[in-house]
């Protein structure tokens, strides 16, 4: 029994529990949010000390939480036996389900879907449907290149969101950014519900080397559906995401979240991207030192190039090499040239001989927003320790301030470069992104260029220093239809 209460004090701590139903559906009442009262009241009922449960004993919670724990192939063994360590292999039996029997896993502290093909593995997380950890080329050298929060596994505080509870590798925004200012009627929490609400199993399909895991959540504060695919395909390195937004209408800002989590080293990763119309850092301060945060950028300032950005002490900084200036937080944005029909953002690590990708379509998604996050917020649950963390984010919005700001006239909409989309609902909105890892040789540096080659199922990246990599990945799904 305490080898299973230790196993519910570690993974259920998160959720409420109200009674235990045991083999014969008797109730036990819980002691307050207690998972661990519960299951006392309801393991080793016979006569001489037996754990024993019956194949389909479920543990149910609240209501609103609309799934259950069930327990599945756990033998029979004496309290004793447990004590000692005995029938642990037994206790690994014990996984988490949904109503529909789909498998979740406690993944970094959070319930998680699992999808692999024959390169990738990824965790996909039921709250925020966060994406990571993900592990590419998982059969040779396992590259691990999104970042989780250091506290992904402790306690916070009710007052902290669930976004950040959760944060994560890479998450669908909708809408993207803080949300402080109410749209109408509409107060949308940080990067929407979709980054913060309970996902729902649809999915998960497997045909043709592809594997396919189908989420969707109904969205309340504006009423609307939305479809997540998330497609690995055998012998790639790649991340295929779709959303699909139905049912919805007015203005809308979204986006994807991608965070990396760079190596120890100064300027070990190379950022570059497609052709940049304009770069601006924030224009308002993304950070307040009275409050326990600090930037380094100039607020407001326009840059044409990432390695002369304009700082707060009158000189610039590199944003091409990092990680840098440890202790500051800053956000800036580029604007993405939408004429093109492929756009990207890449990072070289070439000491580990690997660049990180993301394709889009920039007629969709027409910005990147770029987070630098270095330990510059000592505030918890951040408290210094959030480091070498980049965030390349894919959106169309007003930087990432809100629905509010980003609805509004402001100064890029008002010189051509829209900041937010106008939904139909009677026309579903696609939203398709691919990220991947390729491979890169000896001397191969900031990524210069990305092209499809012939065929449209493979990628060439060229590097300043003029080698070439190749990455199979099948561009059209940016332009294709959703998979039913």
């Amino acid at each position: 029994m305490f080898a299973l209460y230790s196993f519910v004090n570690q993974g259920v701590k998160f959720a409420g529990v109200r009674r235990f139903v045991g083999p014969q559906y008797k109730q036990f009442p819980a002691a307050g949010n207690d998972g661990r009262m519960a299951l006392k009241g309801g393991v080793g009922q016979s006569a001489k000390g037996t754990l024993c449960f019956a194949e389909t004993a479920r543990l149910h919670f609240d209501a609103e939480m609309d799934w259950s724990w069930t327990i599945v192939n756990l033998s029979c063994g004496t309290l004793a036996g447990l004590r000692r360590g005995a029938g642990a292999a037994n206790l690994r039996a014990i996984i988490m389900k949904t109503q529909n029997r789909e498998p979740l896993r406690i993944v970094r502290g959070q319930p998680s879907w699992r999808l692999a093909a024959s390169e990738v593995e990824a965790f996909v997380t039921q709250t925020g449907g966060q994406l990571a950890p993900v592990t590419f080329e998982r059969r040779g050298r396992r590259i691990r290149p999104y970042s989780i929060a250091p506290w992904a596994e402790e306690p916070t505080p009710a007052s902290v969101p669930a976004i950040l509870n959760v944060l994560r590798g890479d998450f669908f925004c909708l809408p993207f950014g803080g949300n402080g200012t109410a749209f109408g009627k509409e107060k949308h929490p940080v990067h929407g519900e979709t980054a913060n609400a309970r996902w729902r199993f649809e999915s998960r399909q497997k045909q043709e080397g592809k594997t396919c895991l189908h989420l969707s959540l109904q969205t309340k504060i504006r009423p609307a559906r939305v479809d997540k695919q998330i497609l690995l395909a055998d012998g790639q390195n790649n991340v295929y995401c779709r959303h699909v937004v139905s049912g919805a209408a007015g203005p809308m800002c979204l986006g994807h979240h991608a965070m990396l989590k760079f190596p120890d080293e100064p300027g070990s990763g190379l950022l570059s991207t497609s052709r940049v119309i304009l770069g601006q850092v924030l224009p308002v301060p993304f950070e307040l030192p009275e409050q326990g945060g600090y930037s380094f950028l100039k607020p407001g300032a326009s840059f044409q190039s990432l390695q002369t950005v304009p700082a707060l002490n009158g000189e610039t900084a590199d944003l091409s090499r990092y990680p840098a200036r440890r202790g500051f937080e800053d956000l800036v944005m580029l604007v993405n040239d939408a004429s093109e029909k492929l756009a990207w953002t890449a990072v070289a690590f070439p000491k580990e001989r690997y660049v990180w990708f993301g394709l889009k379509d920039p007629r969709v998604l027409r910005h990147t927003v770029l987070w630098l996050s270095n330990g510059g917020r000592h505030y918890p649950p951040w408290s210094g320790r959030h480091v070498n963390v980049m965030g390349l984010e894919e959106v169309t919005a007003y930087f990432h301030l809100g629905l509010a700001e980003s609805a509004a006239a402001n100064p890029l909409s008002q010189a051509g470069h829209p900041t937010c989309v106008t939904l139909d609902a009677a026309k579903p909105l696609v939203i398709s992104y691919i990220m991947g890892t390729a491979k890169i040789p000896a001397g191969f540096d900031r990524v210069a260029s990305i092209q499809p080659a012939a065929g449209g199922r493979e990628i060439i990246l060229e590097s300043a220093s003029g080698k070439q990599a190749r990455a199979a990945v099948d561009v059209e799904f940016l332009h294709e239809a959703p998979i039913s």
